[in-house]
């Protein structure tokens, strides 16, 4: 089924260069149809599905459900994959799918907050994988056809092009600087490599959007982390399950930026802006007094406290009242179930 749909991608990748393009760039000089073909079906080889069971008192349990399902793609000679973090996040059992119909038993690894990666290795060998090659973004133009792989029984290949780049910003106390867009949407995007025409590693799906291109013009698509964060602190949370980056203080909200305000959607059952009385449809207004008006800065004047654990007074419009309210932050894998293996 794989190979099949892959000896199409000479005509796909044609169709999309030759189509009219939502977005008009200059493009480095792409490989040959016979090269890109093979770079990708062996980049496609190492693509893997995956199964997380989540205990039914998660935390994460209610917002991403208690079973979990996505791909990967291996990284390691060991068989580590990369994943998206919230695919696994709190699970008590993983399971990866291979291209050959195997179900091998895994463990996590290491989850880091900031960038949203997961990594999780199989408890028993997966020699015949061969990890795939991890590059930046920065050489690839807007416009380019790129191909993004899913694993598991439903597994398939799909072409997309890069639309847009830019900083990224999640409602879940979630920031990157550059993060990459493409369209058309692809559904099963959870933890789907993007690779580009030389069959190299450059994304992990993480969400489907609606504003791919980022300006007025509506289009569905998807927003991929880019793999160039990972490699700096890949090392470091094979070896502490996490990165230093993640070690930063959480207050526990879902927020969005609404007319140039930061306005509560959710708080966290038992987390530090619920215990200081935040509730949804609160304003915040300033962060140490320090005028907010986007996620961004939001976040970043939170993330200015080194501790994890420091006291922040946030100014917020609650109903047509404007207080003052002090809370402690905390360490976001705190409030969460710690997985076997981190």
């Amino acid at each position: 089924m794989w190979t099949a749909r892959l000896k199409l991608l000479p005509l796909l990748a044609s169709v999309a260069l030759c189509s009219a393009s939502l977005v008009h760039a200059a493009t480095a000089p792409a490989p040959s149809a016979q090269d890109m073909i093979n770079a990708m079906e062996r980049a496609n080889a190492a693509v893997v599905g995956l199964t997380a069971q989540v205990p039914e008192d998660a935390r994460s349990a209610e917002s991403l459900g208690l079973r979990r399902k996505g791909s990967g793609v291996v990284i390691g000679a060991d068989g580590l994959v990369l994943t998206i973090g919230y695919l696994v996040l709190e699970a008590e059992s993983i399971d990866i799918a291979t291209q050959d119909g195997k179900v091998l038993p895994a463990r996590v690894v290491a989850y880091d907050h900031a960038t949203g990666f997961g990594l999780v290795q199989p408890l028993t060998p997966m020699r015949s994988i061969k990890p795939v090659s991890i590059a930046g973004a920065q050489d690839v133009a807007l416009g380019t056809v790129l191909m993004v792989s899913t694993g598991g029984e439903d597994g398939d290949v799909n072409m997309t092009q890069l639309v847009s780049k830019r900083a990224f910003s999640g409602t879940w106390e979630y920031f990157i600087d550059t993060a990459l867009f493409t369209a058309p949407a692809i559904p099963n995007h959870s933890g789907a490599p993007l690779f580009n025409q030389r069959g190299e590693l450059i994304g992990i799906g993480s969400l489907v959007v609606a504003d791919a291109l980022g300006d007025r013009r509506r289009l569905p698509g998807n927003m991929f982390v880019p793999t160039a964060l990972l490699t700096p602190i890949l090392a470091e949370m094979r070896q502490t399950g996490t990165s230093r980056s993640s070690k930063r203080p959480w207050i526990g909200l879902t927020s969005a930026e609404q007319s140039g305000r930061v306005q509560v959607l959710q708080v966290s059952k038992e987390g530090p802006a619920e215990a200081a009385g935040l509730q949804a449809g609160d304003i915040v207004l300033a962060v140490d007094g320090a005028k907010v008006t986007t996620l961004e800065t939001f976040y970043k004047k939170l993330w200015d406290h080194q501790e994890p654990d420091a006291q922040i007074q946030l100014t917020v419009l609650q109903g047509a009242d404007i207080k003052t309210i002090t809370l402690r932050a905390t360490d976001r894998m705190r409030a969460l179930a710690k997985p076997k293996g981190i």
